[in-house]
């Protein structure tokens, strides 16, 4: 006879003491400084022909070059990144990044940037899942690019059954693999007015809601518009972007942002420790233009902040932007000093009429 065990010796749940929990680190929630969580799955969103799958391209050799995204985000953690774009051929998506990196001076060849290039992968089929699964294993991407979400499966959109399924399927790829999973989907064309930017997403709402973040497209003239949702930290303020660059140099660029901007970094001393800070989480300068992006800060004041870092000699500028100046040692700082009180103490010299001195 099978012995029923007391209730205090069935099996339950793993649970923990709040206070026992893991600490948060600060220093690694970013894999892209305020665009894009580290380790996280979300969505590039917008309509057709709305350059979501540039920004999709940007990120990742942002990611695997360590240099800004957009030129105006910092990345924070580089590292090797993965692509599969379902929709271009292979030869278009090369052109692309190739034109991508002669605008930023880059040597393709050298980046740790992959594409997959088999011909259909189903995310809804055990096998490509594996699949998938092995080659992560084996790469290990700081990023992975999935390019369009309506490709790489066969379920009903609007089944929010089936778009669970599939939606726990990604987060489960990103915990194992300690990766950001970013996937790029259509949004509908006409959106009710007042909504939400990922409210707009085709199919069901578990999309929207069950993301990290999501970085939404909407064309607006001459330009689109970049609106910014994350899960766990504040939004920026929404970006203008454009697609420009000579031919074989195309490329995103963020639009300067308004003057009437008011920014969101406080007192002047706020504002000088957000640019310090911002320029100590990149090793490449930082242009002007990037620095207003990242910050949200108006033109003129972010100028008048920059022109007095820079003659404390905490900043310094070079040929392609900001950088943090190298610290000074004890021994410069007590020379220098040492040499200004001694000038000070020196008897200026006289001249007699005809110049001669006395």
């Amino acid at each position: 006879m099978t012995r029923t065990p007391p209730p205090e010796e069935r099996p339950i749940l793993p649970v923990v003491r709040v206070a026992d929990l893991e600490e948060p680190d600060d220093s690694r929630r970013w894999l892209v400084e305020r665009l894009w969580p580290r380790a996280s799955v979300g969505i590039i969103g917008a309509p057709a022909k709305n350059t979501k799958s540039w920004l999709g391209l940007d990120l990742a050799l942002s990611v695997a070059s360590g240099t800004p995204c957009l030129g105006a985000f910092a990345v924070a953690e580089p590292g090797t990144a993965l692509i599969y774009m379902a929709e271009d051929s292979l030869a278009t998506v090369k052109e692309r990044l190739v034109g991508m990196c002669r605008h930023r001076q880059l040597d393709l060849a050298t980046l740790p940037l992959h594409a997959i290039t088999a011909p259909t992968l189903r995310l809804d089929l055990d096998r490509d899942q594996l699949l998938l699964d092995q080659t992560l294993r084996r790469y290990k991407p700081r990023l992975l690019l999935l390019d369009p979400l309506v490709r790489l499966h066969r379920l009903r959109e609007n089944d929010s059954g089936d778009i669970s399924a599939l939606l726990g399927y990604l987060r489960q790829l990103q915990r194992d693999h300690e990766t950001s999973v970013t996937i790029v989907h259509h949004a509908r064309k006409n959106g009710a007015p007042g909504t939400q930017a990922g409210q707009g997403l085709r199919g069901s709402g578990d999309l929207h809601a069950f993301v990290d973040v999501g970085l939404y497209l909407r064309r607006q003239r001459d330009h689109v518009v970049l609106t910014i949702e994350h899960r766990a930290a504040p939004s920026p303020a929404p970006i203008k972007l454009t697609l420009c660059g000579a031919q074989g140099q195309i490329h995103l660029e963020v639009i300067d942002p308004p003057d009437d901007d008011p920014g969101s970094n406080g007192t002047p001393a706020q504002l000088e420790q957000a640019i310090l800070n911002a320029l100590a989480q990149t090793s490449a300068p930082m242009t002007r233009g990037a620095l207003r992006a990242t910050l949200s800060v108006r033109n003129e004041r972010l100028g008048d902040v920059l022109t007095g870092l820079a003659a404390a000699g905490r900043i310094a500028r070079q040929a392609d932007g900001w950088v943090l100046a190298p610290p000074r040692s004890r021994c410069a700082r007590t020379q220098e000093a040492g040499t200004e009180r001694l000038e000070t103490q020196l008897p200026i010299p006289s001249t007699t009429a005809t110049g001669d001195r006395t």
